[in-house]
C-alpha cells in the first residue's frame, strides 16, 4: 500500500474516533452543571484536563459532595495512564521543542489507540493529530452545548440528568471490561474497596482506596 494511502487511512481513523467520542462531551457538559459546577468551570476543565474518564470521576465526586482535594487527586489517578502512553509514543512522534507540550497535552486512549494501529511512522502521525484536533475541537464545543443546555433546566436532577455522569462514565470503561478477564476482576476487586469504604469515608475518598486494587496488579 502507497504511503499516501495510509496517511488517507489514518485521517479517516482519526475523524471517525475524534467525532463520534467527541459528542461525549454533551454528557460531560450535563454532568458537570448538574454535580454544581458553572458553564464556564466546565469548560475550563473540558481545555485544560481533555481526559474523558478523569472529567467525570472529578465531577462525580464533587456533585457527591465530595473534597476538591480527594476529588483531584482520584481524576490524577485515572489520568495517569496517559503518561505511560507518552512513553510508547514518544519514539514515534518525534516531538521536539515547545510541540511536546502541545502533544503531550493530546495523549489520551483514542488518540494512542489510533496512532499505535497504523502500519508506518508517518501514517501514526497522522493519526495522531488528526484524532487530537478533531477530537479535541468536538469534545469541547460539545461540552459547552451540554452546559449551557442544562443550565436552563434549573434543576437537571428532576430530568434524571443526575445519573448522565456515572452512565457515560461507565459506557467509556464497558468496551475494556468486556474484553479482559483481568481488567473485569480489576474492577471487581476496586469497586469492593470502595463500597467497603463508602460508609466510613467522605465522598471521593473510597475512589482513592480503590486504587490499592490496581497497585496489587501492578505489584504482580
Amino acid at each position: 500500500m502507497e504511503p499516501t494511502t495510509h496517511r488517507s487511512a489514518a485521517i479517516r481513523d482519526g475523524l471517525g474516533v475524534g467525532l463520534a467520542v467527541g459528542l461525549s462531551g454533551l454528557a460531560f457538559g450535563a454532568a458537570a452543571i448538574t454535580a454544581g459546577l458553572s458553564v464556564p468551570q466546565a469548560c475550563v476543565l473540558s481545555l485544560l484536563t481533555f481526559t474523558g474518564a478523569s472529567q467525570f470521576a472529578l465531577t462525580g465526586a464533587v456533585g457527591a459532595g465530595g473534597d476538591l482535594v480527594a476529588a483531584t487527586l482520584g481524576a490524577l489517578l485515572l489520568g495517569g495512564r496517559n503518561t505511560l502512553y507518552g512513553l510508547r509514543l514518544a519514539d514515534l512522534l518525534r516531538v521536539r521543542g515547545p510541540r511536546r507540550l502541545l502533544a503531550a497535552h493530546g495523549v489520551i486512549d483514542e488518540t494512542a489507540a489510533v496512532t499505535l494501529a497504523q502500519p508506518t511512522p508517518e501514517a501514526a502521525r497522522t493519526g495522531f493529530v488528526t484524532t487530537f484536533a478533531s477530537l479535541y475541537l468536538t469534545w469541547n464545543l460539545t461540552t459547552l452545548a451540554g452546559a449551557y443546555g442544562t443550565s436552563f433546566l434549573g434543576d437537571p436532577g428532576v430530568l434524571g440528568l443526575d445519573v448522565v455522569g456515572p452512565v457515560a462514565f461507565l459506557a467509556i470503561l464497558w468496551p475494556r471490561l468486556t474484553a479482559s478477564g483481568e481488567l473485569r476482576r480489576l474492577a471487581a476487586g476496586a469497586a469492593a474497596i470502595a463500597l467497603c469504604a463508602t460508609p466510613f469515608f467522605p465522598p471521593g475518598v473510597p475512589v482513592l482506596l480503590s486504587a490499592v486494587a490496581v497497585l496489587v496488579v501492578m505489584v504482580r
